[in-house]
């Protein structure tokens, strides 16, 4: 949980991190995903990076000020890898608790998704400089939150026209990378160590950069004088050199940077798409400069003028200058293929190349490729067929997994390969899900889903399927609601289930002891998300959804949520509607209400389009934080409630919760478990005295003891009082 504070733990909080890392089970079967609902007898003064990586924000809502800013500087100072869910959660908290202005002392990434209108004139460059050094990739479900800090840090700067000199450059780091083309080409030379921090360069930054490097006037100087050590600097951006400056360069120095960046790539330094690319374009340029260069002719069989392949050849890092694609074919034998298949795909080879080898690998092997062999074949499976992996003898989970771990393999790869481990007996377990990553379980199909056992999907834990099509999700859903529907407790639920909840609920009539006990028209919708009904019992639960999981709701299901259903939802985080407006969920949602019901949001009545740019800085600095203006809910009178979100159930409590340790009223909703537990099922029951069966909310849609009675008040407790079990 972060660093020790300095002095004695405050005994609420140490109840508190008792009762969450003892009573909640993140993960079913011992797995536990950490944070702060990890078990030890000292979190408080844990260290371990691993915990808080697997941060969760509704228990370090309890946290108070100090201790959240502990929690904060904690994970700064270990450089503690977060999701962009729980950034934006853990921002909304520190704002809440007055904790942006420390933000010398916060990790760079909790600085993008910051309330920009609470950064002051006189800490502007300050905060642009430490927001620069994150990720802004972490933004992609906030478009306006991502153009805003754009703007900001823009005006930080003055003139918002003028040419980016070195000084500004410096200050906005890897905000350039968000930047149009015509700035980027105008701006100083330095601008290279800005676009060195890109995940990607658009087509227009890219003709910007050989722009600029044709200008001759950046550290390389003109292309004609380029050395090794000045394009070795470049790194991964050199990648996106044109082949018309490739030819400019002397042969000797282009050379010597292809050697290094193959081994580079070989060394595992490179990814394969910037390889590729800069293999690509060099051989180009390669090819436009050597006028005798052979011409595909039309004989079955072309001469080998290079001499043959051996595997000494295929160790030499310009392997593929001296060998193009039809020498390839020329001069490797079917000996030296099979006997150094693994160096030969070590290198960056062309698409072109890449089809050469597999047609090889036919003719060696008629009758499919041995599974000793399908290892080292990775970056090959996309071109293979499911009739040619139909012949393929894949008994092994390594097999598997080595064949499907990279994103090479697509939809068809992915189902053929799992089929033809199935067809071996093989079986689809928690450890292989995780080895393959959440994103294959996009590309398998609906019966190879329903085949993993549920005790196999609960151990493998929430897994990320946020890229998979609409043709699996169905199957995804449903396969979430079996593993994890008999959570009793509801937030534990909603942690399992909230990669899950964008994803479709196939209408499938349930038995009728978990029928609801009323009927409700909404129960089965369009595919393509969670049920209202769900969404509203999840929001009864206080789970404070994270706008990343909101925005990936089925927009007509949002449809029929009121602005009280979406802020008691999204609590804490409802002011992220006004970073992620433009997003087409939360757009086509705005959209569909009126003036007013905007007005009780505190936007704005435009919903066509992104809001405007973040305040200026440049003038009065706002120092007064923003707070979302929730609609008032039923039974409440008046906007006396706290800004933070929290469900209108809790205002009950506020006195109490602000007399009380975080970690007593913990106790008081739970209650303490006594000797007539009953963890048979994984989770604790107690009955109370009058208690006569299951509580009602047991029947709302496998939601066992998790919605309803969290919103009364804890002496009124009726029935049956659950809560999960200890993990260790």
């Amino acid at each position: 949980m972060g660093l020790r504070a300095g002095g004695q733990v405050n005994p609420g909080l140490a109840l508190l991190v008792w009762l969450t890392a003892h009573c909640s089970c993140p993960q079913a079967q011992g797995s536990s995903q950490g944070g702060l609902e990890a078990s030890g007898d000292d979190l408080w003064g844990s260290t371990n990076t691993s915990l808080l990586h697997g941060f969760w924000c509704q228990p370090a809502s309890q946290l108070s000020r100090d201790q959240l800013s502990t929690l904060i500087q904690g994970m700064a100072s270990q450089q503690v890898p977060l999701r962009a869910w729980q950034l934006s959660c853990l921002a909304n908290l520190a704002t809440r608790h007055g904790l942006q202005d420390n933000f010398e002392l916060h990790p760079p990434n909790l600085l993008l998704f910051y309330n920009l209108t609470q950064v002051r004139e006189a800490t502007c460059r300050a905060f642009t400089r430490r927001a620069a050094q994150g990720d802004t990739e972490l933004l992609a479900n906030l478009p306006d939150q991502r153009s805003a800090l754009q703007h900001t840090a823009l005006a930080c700067l003055g003139a918002p026209h003028r040419r980016l000199n070195a000084l500004d450059l410096l200050l906005l780091g890897a905000l350039v990378c968000d930047m149009h083309a015509s700035r980027i080409e105008t701006a100083d030379p330095h601008v290279l160590e800005n676009l060195q921090r890109c995940h990607q360069l658009t087509a227009p930054q890219q003709a910007a950069l050989n722009s600029l490097l044709a200008g001759g006037k950046t550290v390389l100087g003109p292309p004609g004088s380029w050395n090794l050590e000045g394009l070795q600097a470049l790194g991964a951006l050199a990648s996106y050199i044109s082949s018309s400056l490739w030819v400019q360069v002397q042969e000797a120095v282009g050379l010597a940077f292809f050697s290094s960046m193959v081994a580079t790539y070989r060394a595992g330094q490179l990814s394969q798409g910037n390889a590729r690319r800069f293999v690509t374009g060099f051989l180009k340029a390669k090819a436009m400069s050597v006028s005798s260069r052979p011409k595909r002719g039309t004989d079955a069989r072309r001469p080998c003028v290079r001499g043959d392949i051996t595997a000494a050849t295929l160790l030499d890092d310009l392997f593929l200058v001296r060998y193009d694609c039809m020498q390839l074919e020329s001069c490797l034998g079917s000996h030296v293929l099979q006997a150094n298949l693994d160096p030969l795909l070590q290198h960056p080879l062309p698409a072109e190349c890449q089809r050469v080898v597999k047609a090889k690998l036919a003719r060696v092997y008629p009758h499919g490729v041995p599974e000793e062999q399908l290892r080292l074949i990775t970056s090959l499976v996309y071109l293979y067929s499911r009739s040619e992996i139909s012949q393929w003898n894949i008994t092994s989970r390594d097999t598997v997994v080595a064949l499907l771990a990279s994103d090479v393999a697509l939809e068809n790869q992915t189902e053929a390969v799992l089929q033809k481990y199935l067809d071996h007996n093989g079986t689809i377990t928690s450890a292989l899900l995780m080895a393959i990553g959440g994103s294959r379980l996009c590309w398998m199909s609906a019966r190879q889903i329903q085949a993993i056992r549920p005790v196999e999907f609960r151990r493998a834990g929430a897994l990320d399927i946020s890229s998979c099509p609409q043709s699996r999700k169905d199957a995804l859903y449903t396969k979430a609601r079996e593993a994890f529907g008999s959570t009793r407790n509801t937030a534990s639920y909603y942690r399992f289930m909230r990669p899950y909840l964008g994803e479709t609920l196939p209408c499938v009539q349930a038995p009728l002891s978990q029928r609801p006990p009323a009927p409700s028209s909404d129960r089965c919708l369009p595919p393509g998300g969670a049920p209202v009904e769900e969404l509203r019992h999840l929001a009864q639960a206080n789970v404070s959804m994270d706008i990343d999981t909101f925005t990936n709701l089925n927009p007509r299901v949002l449809q029929s949520l009121s602005v009280g259903n979406v802020t008691t939802l999204l609590g804490q985080n409802v002011g992220d509607l006004q970073k992620a407006r433009s997003h087409p969920t939360i757009s086509s949602w705005l959209r569909s209400l009126n003036t007013s019901a905007l007005g009780e949001l505190g936007l704005d009545t435009d919903t066509a389009g992104p809001t405007g740019p973040a305040r200026s800085t440049t003038g009065i600095p706002d120092t007064t934080p923003w707070v979302s203006h929730l609609a008032p809910t039923s039974g409440q009178r008046g906007n006396n409630a706290p800004t933070s979100g929290s469900a209108p159930a809790h205002l009950q409590y506020w006195l109490l919760a602000a007399a009380l340790p975080s970690g007593l009223l913990w106790l008081l909703y739970w209650g303490i478990p006594g000797p007539s537990q009953d963890c048979s099922q994984g989770t604790c029951t107690k009955a109370s005295k009058d208690s006569a069966g299951p509580a009602p909310q047991a029947e709302k849609l496998g939601l066992e003891g998790g919605a309803r009675h969290l919103l009364r008040p804890p002496p009124r407790l009726q029935g049956q009082r659950t809560w999960p079990c200890p993990t260790s």
